[in-house]
């Protein structure tokens, strides 16, 4: 095998998730997929030998690059998205081309078509991919901690676009049905109410994909049957207590009727800081 060919094969295990982190970004599958390309090619410019993380350096190299194109499209004052269109399916198509990450409600585009190029990437980046601070903000040539205070001002203005209360009804059958199935060990149940793509995030991790997800909760279900309905900081989610205190919190936030992301909170000192209300 030549080398090249090796490098093929290395950056083909990485284009998933690299496509994901620019569609994310980008809201355009087709933009997505030129960011990915310009990924590959200043990869054939590098030597490699210096590079110890393939995933991490090709993820700051899109990131980048998605960045500037963030910039110029606002530079050229460019419409925001199409925020009427469905959501993608795994397949990409004309039809599915104005559309922001399946993780991140449609609802949500205009708000997040609203941000800063660098708000959208420090948020992307740290809450859809759990990528460190300091990685961003050597993409943003910003300290850590300016770079933390931009994904805290797009968190506060993405968490202000929740759906109004006339949704919550739905948002929380949605949950009610997540909980039933994760208790019953229902994996089928479970995949019916979570977006192919769902993300799940939490101190140990994330974990990507509706299989992945669902295997999970049912793996958990001995802790559903403690979970209680609650408002997490006013929004739709789940208290598991122990004892009758909170053990850990959920929350969600959904794409079209389903589950697109999944916060669980487990740390006593980030719990106790949250307001949470029993249903």
């Amino acid at each position: 095998m030549s080398e090249n060919d090796f490098l093929a094969r290395r950056f083909e295990a990485h284009r998933g998730h690299l496509r994901a982190v620019a569609h994310r970004m980008l809201g355009s599958l087709a933009e997505a997929d030129d960011a990915v390309q310009e990924a590959w090619i200043r990869l054939n410019r590098t030597d490699t030998r210096q590079v110890e993380n393939l995933g991490g350096w090709l993820t700051t190299v899109v990131g980048r690059v998605c960045l500037d194109m963030l910039r110029s499209r606002r530079s050229r004052a460019e419409e925001p998205l199409d925020t009427t269109a469905p959501l993608p399916s795994a397949a990409a198509g004309p039809e599915q081309d104005a559309l922001l990450a399946d993780s991140v409600g449609v609802a949500l585009l205009v708000v997040l078509d609203t941000l800063s190029p660098a708000e959208r990437l420090s948020f992307v980046l740290h809450d859809m991919f759990a990528v460190p601070y300091e990685e961003i903000a050597t993409i943003l040539g910003r300290s850590p901690e300016a770079t933390r205070q931009l994904a805290s001002r797009a968190r506060r203005r993405v968490r202000g676009a929740e759906a109004p209360d006339a949704g919550r009804d739905r948002q929380r059958e949605v949950v009610d049905a997540f909980l039933a199935a994760a208790r019953e060990g229902d994996f089928d149940g479970l995949l019916d109410v979570l977006d192919p793509d769902v993300v799940a995030r939490s101190e140990a991790g994330v974990t990507t994909g509706a299989a992945a997800v669902a295997s999970g909760a049912t793996a958990f279900a001995h802790l559903a049957l403690v979970a209680h309905p609650a408002l997490v900081d006013g929004t739709t989610g789940l208290a598991v207590l122990s004892d009758g205190h909170v053990e850990r919190a959920l929350t969600f936030t959904f794409a079209r009727d389903r589950i697109a992301v999944i916060d669980i909170v487990t740390d006593p000192a980030h719990l106790s800081r949250l307001d949470v209300t029993l249903i």
